[in-house]
């Protein structure tokens, strides 16, 4: 099948409410087209480009964190080459860990960060690449017209939101894309029910019932101590958290001063996984900061599960908040088992149970002794 890329302006926004539970497995996730396109695709990237494609394609290559989301779709259907940083099942990504396939896969770069390698692309033969989080745009018009294959443009957004409209719209694509689109569907009704859900039992707790909290040991860019945290986090902001960094008008990831988190003193303390050995490895040197942490105290410090990992993780960011919800709410929350929840989770994004194989790699959900 041969392709021909254009470019163009537009947007692609559909928007639809279904809630489907229960673990699939991955044969949803690689059942049969959705449709028998006949006739050419247009496709409208997150960037406004546009790709005309003569079908759907059979030979699919996903790097940087549009691999991600193509799982979400379809797993490993269709795709004829790989990302090597995106092999690794030890890696404590979900996607990678639901999928073992990957490994098999001929290697088109190194990752992690992307570098797609002209040469390999070119000997894997896709049909079209689709590309996310990896380079700006005129690199990758740069790239397409290297090699003569279309490059389509996703991208998982940086908004307050869970279920963001970037997000959406690569979801969108990627199923377009593919013949898929029913899955992109039920994906995307997945994660506004979720956010929907959080939002619902949270919203009306007063202000004067929602402790102080921080969140620290988060990874961006590298891993982080205690000193690493978030401002407007999507995940505090569905479930209408206290977060103390909030109050900075910062937004995203960074590192603060770890005499801010003493003044700040918040009643619970979070840790990610992803910086746990960090922070463990910091009390040891300073056990008087902590000591003097209201939180320590009271027995308040809890480890959540790390979802930054070449990027957002999605499906383990919904499940810590559904996690921290119960932590800070444990009436609105009365009725959710994290672990549970968390497999659940897994089972309908990725078609697998993976709660058990991620709390091996870091540590469960509930609370957390530094000493």
């Amino acid at each position: 099948m041969k392709l021909k890329p254009y470019l163009a302006t537009g947007l692609i926004l559909i928007v639809a409410l279904v809630l489907l539970g229960g673990c699939a497995g991955n044969d949803q996730a690689n059942s049969s087209p959705d449709s028998d396109i006949s006739g050419a695709l247009t496709i409208t990237d997150t960037e406004g480009r546009v790709t005309v494609l003569e079908n759907e394609a059979e030979r699919v290559i996903a790097i940087g964190s549009a691999l991600r989301l193509y799982t979400y779709i379809a797993g490993t259907d269709r795709l004829c080459g790989v990302e090597k940083a995106q092999q690794d099942t030890t890696s404590g990504r979900p996607y990678i860990m639901a999928n073992p396939a990957l490994s098999k896969l001929p290697f088109v770069g190194e990752g992690f960060p992307s570098d797609p390698n002209a040469e390999l692309l070119l000997a894997a033969d896709p049909d079209v690449i689709i590309a996310g989080n990896i380079m700006d745009t005129a690199s990758i018009d740069e790239l397409q017209n290297k090699i003569g294959i279309p490059i389509i443009i996703v991208d998982t957004g940086s908004d307050n939101r869970i279920a963001n409209e970037k997000m959406i719209q690569s979801l969108q694509i990627i199923g377009q894309v593919i013949g898929k689109e029913s899955r992109a569907e039920e994906i995307i009704d997945f994660l506004r029910d979720c956010e929907a859900d959080l939002e619902a039992r949270t919203e009306d707790i007063p202000d004067t019932e929602k402790p102080t909290m921080y969140v620290g040991g988060l990874s961006f860019k590298g891993m982080h101590g205690i000193e690493g945290t978030a401002a407007n986090s999507p995940l505090l902001a569905t479930i209408h958290a206290n977060n103390v960094v909030d109050e900075l008008g910062q937004s995203g990831s960074f590192e603060i001063d770890k005499e801010k988190i003493l003044e700040w003193d918040p009643e619970v303390l979070i840790i990610d996984g992803g910086g746990l050995g960090l922070v463990l490895a910091d009390f040891e040197k300073n056990p008087s900061f902590y000591a003097n942490l209201s939180a320590v105290k009271n027995n308040r410090v809890y480890l959540q599960l790390p979802y930054t990992n070449y990027y957002n993780n999605v499906e383990t960011a919904i499940a810590d908040a559904y996690f921290i919800g119960s932590v800070i709410y444990p009436e609105a929350f009365a009725d959710i088992d994290p672990a549970n929840k968390a497999d659940e989770i897994y089972c309908f994004m990725l078609g697998v149970p993976l709660y058990a194989e991620m709390a091996a790699l870091t540590g469960s959900y509930g609370p957390l002794t530094l000493d």
